[in-house]
Formats: C-alpha cells, structure tokens, sequence
C-alpha cells in the first residue's frame, strides 16, 4: 500500500481565510451564543474579502478581526447579510441548516487515531512551523507503512537547512529517503502576496487525507447549525467511541441529514469491514441541537480548529 498525505502552515492562504472565517464566528460565540453565522473569506494580493450571512445580536469590528488574524494591515471589504428567512424557518425549529451526508473516521494507527500518513505530515509541519512561521507545506509518502519520500516548501527557510531538519526528523529511516525541500526554490514571498485564499479550499487537510472520503462542505465559519460541521465532529466523537470500546482497527461512521429536520436520515458504521446501523438513541443525541451541547459548541473554540486541522489535535470530539 502506497498512501500520500499533505500538511500545510497556518500562514498558508488558504488557512488565512479559515482563520479569519472562525475567527468572526468566534466573536459572534462570544457575545452571543445563539449567533448564526456563515462566513466566507477570500484573500490574496493585499485585499480580503468577507461575505456571508451573519444573525448575532454581537457588535464587533470584521476589519479589526481580519487584522488580528493576518498580522498586519490590509484592505478589507465586507459584504454580510442576515441569514435568510427560508433557512431560518428549517433551523429555528431546531432541525439541520442543510442536506448532506458526514463521515466520521477514526483508526488505531497513532495516537491521534488518524491516518499514518497525515499524522506525520502534520507533525513535520508543526516542527518545521516552530522554526519557521510562515506560509509552508508538508508531504508525506508511506509504502507498506515506511517513509519513502518526503516534500517540505517553507517561506523563508533556505532548502539546506529544511533538508538538514528533516533528516533529523526521519532519524534512523532508510537513508534511501527521497526528501524534497523547496524542490522550486528557495522562496521569501509567501501568504497573500504570493497567492490567493479561500475559506474551505484545504478539506482534505481539514479531514483524514486523501486516504478517507469526505462527505459534508467546508467547517470554517459555520455555526453548529450547520451539520456540515457539528455532524461531521459528532460522527468523529461516534468512530472514535467504537473504535475504542470495541478495540477496532478502524471506524467509518456516516451520518446523513436533511435540511430542517432533527433527526439523521442514515446513522450507520463500518467497524473493521462489517457494516452495522447505529442505534444510538440511549447514547448519543444526533439532533443538531443535541450535538452542540454534547461538545460545547456555543462556546468560542474555532480558530483554533482551523490552524491545524479538525480531527485528532484534543477536542471534545476527537
């Protein structure tokens, strides 16, 4: 089995605009545990763009918050609006804030039950974004569970020294290692001056990697109405339950909803190969409202899910 997965930086582009997005839900959260929000952030070339649909009884500055995240000045232009009434309607009674289906993963392979593969991505770029905080990108390939090969482009990092630190990180690792360290170049122009950004655009990062298939839309800047966000957590905090009481290798778990309704259409689980349906109903409430309670998600807790991915770095959920 060959399996390939990426990491990137907080300062890449894209997580720029994930950053931002959570951001704004957060002060809405914060004020406001009821907000609505649905913020979309796009970004590059010295301007940001923010729109959406936001209903908050919150007061906030977005250009203030924009700045925060993105660390120094830019242009920002803001275009939200309420969330619409027809929406509404379906939410207000407590039901989904939209269709989709979610999939929930969790695997004995490390200590964060994720794939091998996107664990040590996500390690390396975390080293290397201690040295180097900057826009930058990890990959790691894994045949039969080794490292063959590994890519590592960081803003600011001369490619000698990333090779040296990477060397270091395989340790005693086949030295027939292919490790690619800026294989462009060296490069000091990095974030939205070097290219653009969009909230969701890194979901395959934000999941388990290419390896897991992924089933809602983006998480960052939704509220936990929308289940693309709090039922994927929720089918998480469900793989990661039965994967460790039932000791499993790994866990599917699929949750599908329709919009303005409270209960899930398909609440099923592949434990190790055998498919099985879930009857939840004495443990688990997996209506929107029941989920965010269960994980607290009212509470402002999301920039810190758009850094580094959603699964596997200690929240309530996985």
């Amino acid at each position: 089995m060959i399996r390939t997965a990426e990491c990137v930086s907080p300062r890449h582009p894209d997580k720029i605009c994930d950053r931002i997005s959570d951001a704004i839900l957060d002060e809405c959260l914060r004020q406001d545990p009821l907000s609505r929000v649905a913020v979309e952030t796009c970004g590059g070339h010295g301007q940001i763009f923010i729109t959406g649909e936001i209903t908050t009884n919150a007061e906030f500055d977005v250009s203030r918050i924009v700045q925060a995240v993105h660390g120094r000045p830019i242009k920002v232009t803001t275009n939200l609006a309420q969330q619409s009434n027809f929406i509404a309607q379906g939410v207000d009674n407590g039901g989904a804030g939209d269709q989709g289906i979610m999939v929930g993963y969790a695997c004995n392979e490390n200590e964060e039950l994720i794939p091998q593969e996107l664990y040590l991505a996500r390690q390396l770029c975390k080293m290397l974004y201690k040295r180097y905080p900057y826009d930058g990108k990890t990959q790691v390939t894994l045949e039969d569970g080794r490292i063959t090969a590994v890519v590592a482009s960081f803003q600011n990092a001369p490619a000698g020294d990333l090779y040296k630190i990477v060397r270091g990180w395989l340790g005693k690792q086949r030295e027939d290692v292919q490790v690619h360290c800026n294989p462009a170049g060296d490069w000091n122009v990095g974030g939205f001056d070097a290219d653009a950004g969009v909230t969701g655009r890194k979901l395959v990062v934000d999941n388990y990697g290419p390896r897991i298939p992924i089933g809602g839309g983006a998480f960052s800047g939704k509220d936990a109405s929308k289940v693309d966000r709090s039922g994927a957590y929720m089918a998480r905090r469900v793989a990661v339950d039965i994967l460790q009481k039932q000791d499993a290798n790994e866990v599917y778990v699929y949750l599908a909803y329709a919009i303005g309704q409270q209960e899930p259409l398909q609440a099923t689980a592949i434990i190790d190969g055998d498919e099985v349906k879930l009857n939840l109903d004495d443990e688990y409430d997996l209506s929107p409202e029941g989920i965010k309670s269960y994980l607290g998600l009212t509470t402002p807790i999301f920039e810190k899910t758009a850094a580094w991915g959603h699964f596997g770095n200690g929240f309530a959920w996985s």
